[in-house]
């Protein structure tokens, strides 16, 4: 629908026609959706909105939903066809002038990667690199200031990894015309320099970041939803991730966390590990090795796929919403299209292609999607006699050998990624939950009715949601 086409409130065109919403499903016209407290607009087709709420128009507050006139005449039109003598009542007449120009006001929030884009991907690839190598000297700035002003480093924190990430899809797109060693070539600076502006911005990182407004409200000056998205999940991520490490440093976290582990986790992880003895399943037999803080060259790398992890993300794929609200295959399409390009046309950590390819992986659940497990069918069909022994391995090469289930940074993201999907205030098919929903259904529905995230890791990232919540 363009942008200041005349419209009519979606709410009136219902009441109106309310026994006739075949007609509706059948034309399965854009729906405008304004968020009254964001001011943000949006475009969805009516029918997924209908499929996931029969009553969407009528049942969530923070938004209003209008149809454009040419859209509501065609369908009166073809209602008339069907009833002799029918009148359509005239709801024209009410439309609400106030909201209307209000509708025309609005800046539309796009639902791919924004219009700072369009600039970015006509760049050539050392003007990508000279932004990326001047935010990281922003970001070396604020290391050196004593004391730091926290809005400043939080406003740099989000600007420079939106940066990054348009920089690297825009370059990513055009390496995909080239030949694999061609790319690596071409791309070699700009992996470079955003592995140098990582590694800088990760030791701005705090754990109370994950809670602070200023954040949400400066990743919201982006008007691309999914590069809203990839930023909150990276410095959300790292935050976690930070939180993680100056727990399992503490001893007293581990033991807590074995004394509690007979009666709260090993039920859980007998389902994932049922090759193994009950009695064996212990901390360091779930966690390879057993729990332990990430060093910091992992760190870096992981830090890396954290920002990158859906970078294969093309504009029109929207995030996990339900079933009938997205394309399974075009949303699986992504974990692809960013691993392969990341493994090969890039030359960025083997860690960071990892995590693009295996975020969504869920254990194994049919719900989840990604490259291991089909890696793991051809193992294990080829080597019958080797099943997997743990469930979460600190490297790569026990979940390769197939002794792990998975990936530690992999696991972290997926809780993340998850939970920023659920809350995220542009949400369009469905209200956007709070903290506590969001954990009360992760926990249900991704744990006890699906084991698809870890319970241990579950439980930490709650703790430390629940602690930044309480300030």
């Amino acid at each position: 629908m363009p942008v200041n086409s005349p419209v009519i409130l979606l709410r009136k065109a219902m009441e109106a026609n309310k026994d006739d919403i075949e007609v509706f499903l059948e034309e399965n016209f854009s729906v405008v959706c304004i968020n009254k407290t964001k001011k943000n607009k949006k475009s969805i087709a009516f029918s997924v909105l209908y499929n996931n709420n029969q009553n969407f128009w009528m049942q969530n507050e923070a938004w209003e939903y209008f149809i454009s006139k040419d859209d509501y005449h065609r369908i009166i039109d073809k209602i008339s066809k069907t009833k002799t003598g029918w009148v359509p009542q005239n709801i024209e007449e009410d439309q609400e002038e106030e909201e209307h120009e209000e509708l025309e006001a609005l800046d539309e929030v796009e639902d791919g990667y924004g219009r700072e884009y369009e600039d970015i991907v006509t760049m050539s690839e050392p003007e990508r690199v000279r932004q990326i190598t001047e935010d990281k000297n922003r970001l070396e700035n604020l290391i050196a200031q004593k004391p730091r002003q926290e809005h400043l480093v939080t406003e740099a924190l989000v600007e420079t990894a939106r940066d990054a990430l348009l920089h690297n899809h825009a370059a990513i797109m055009d390496a995909m015309n080239l030949s694999d060693d061609e790319a690596r070539k071409n791309t070699q600076a700009l992996v470079d320099s955003t592995f140098d502006l990582v590694k800088t911005s990760a030791q701005l990182i705090s754990s109370n970041i994950f809670n602070d407004e200023l954040m949400n409200t400066l990743v919201a000056k982006s008007n691309g939803t999914i590069i809203q998205h990839m930023t909150r999940v990276h410095l959300n991520g790292l935050a976690f991730l930070t939180y993680y490490n100056n727990l399992v440093s503490s001893s007293s976290a581990i033991i807590k966390l074995r004394i509690n582990f007979e009666k709260q986790y090993r039920p859980f992880y007998k389902i994932l590990l049922p090759d193994v003895d009950p009695e064996k399943i212990t901390l360091e037999k779930v966690f390879l090795g057993g729990m332990r803080a990430v060093s910091e060259s992992d760190f870096y790398n992981w830090a890396v796929g954290f920002l990158i992890h859906d970078i294969g993300k093309a504009a029109a794929v929207e995030y996990h919403e339900g079933e009938s609200a997205y394309n399974r295959d075009i949303v699986i399409e992504h974990v692809k299209v960013g691993y392969t390009s990341v493994m090969h046309k890039t030359n960025y950590p083997r860690d960071a292609g990892l995590i693009t390819g295996y975020h969504h992986e869920y254990y194994g659940d049919q719900g989840g999607y990604g490259y291991f497990r089909s890696y793991l069918d051809q193992y294990t069909k080829s080597n019958p006699k080797t099943k997997p022994d743990s469930c979460i391995a600190f490297e790569i090469e026990p979940m390769i050998d197939c002794k792990a289930l998975s990936f530690f940074p992999a696991k972290v993201l997926e809780i993340v990624d998850v939970f920023d999907s659920v809350t995220d205030p542009n949400r369009k098919y469905r209200k956007a939950m709070t903290t506590e929903e969001a954990l009360t259904m992760m926990h249900e529905e991704f744990i006890v009715k699906h084991p698809k995230l870890d319970l241990v890791l579950f439980d930490i990232f709650s703790k430390f949601v629940r602690e930044k919540e309480a300030g």
